[in-house]
C-alpha cells in the first residue's frame, strides 16, 4: 500500500523574512475576491464553449444557439454573465446583436489553460 505524504512540516519554524516579503506583495483582499469571481466564470463548461466559439468568430445569439445546440434564452443568460465580467462585448447591426471577445487577454487565458491540461 502506497504511503501518502503528509502536507505538514515536521517541526514548527517560520521564516520571518519570507513571511514579511509575501505580506508586502500580497494583493488587497478585495482584489483577491474580485480575481476569484473572475475565475469562477471559467468554471462553467457552457461559458467555456461560448468563449471557444468567440475565439473563432464574431457571432449572434442565433449562431451560438445553433452551434452549441442550446436555446437562445440559455445562451443569452450565459452571455450576460460573460459581459458582466467584461469577457465579451457586443455590437448591434440593425436588429442583430453580434458578440465577440472583449480583448486579447481572454484568448491568452484560454490558450494557457488548454496548454496546461494538455501537459
Amino acid at each position: 500500500m502506497e504511503k501518502l505524504e503528509v502536507e505538514c512540516c515536521d517541526t514548527v519554524m517560520t521564516h520571518e523574512c519570507t513571511i514579511q516579503k509575501v505580506k508586502e506583495n500580497m494583493p488587497a483582499e478585495d482584489t483577491l475576491k474580485e480575481l476569484a469571481e473572475f475565475y469562477k466564470v471559467f468554471g462553467d463548461a457552457t461559458r467555456i464553449r461560448i468563449l471557444c466559439v468567440l475565439l473563432e468568430a464574431e457571432v449572434c445569439v442565433c449562431d451560438l444557439a445553433e452551434l452549441l445546440d442550446m436555446t437562445q434564452s440559455a445562451i443569452s443568460h450565459q452571455l450576460r454573465v460573460l459581459k458582466q465580467m467584461k469577457l465579451v462585448k457586443n455590437r448591434r447591426e440593425g436588429k442583430t446583436v453580434y458578440y465577440s471577445l472583449a480583448d486579447g487577454h481572454i484568448q491568452t487565458i484560454i490558450s494557457q489553460g488548454m496548454e496546461h491540461i494538455a501537459e
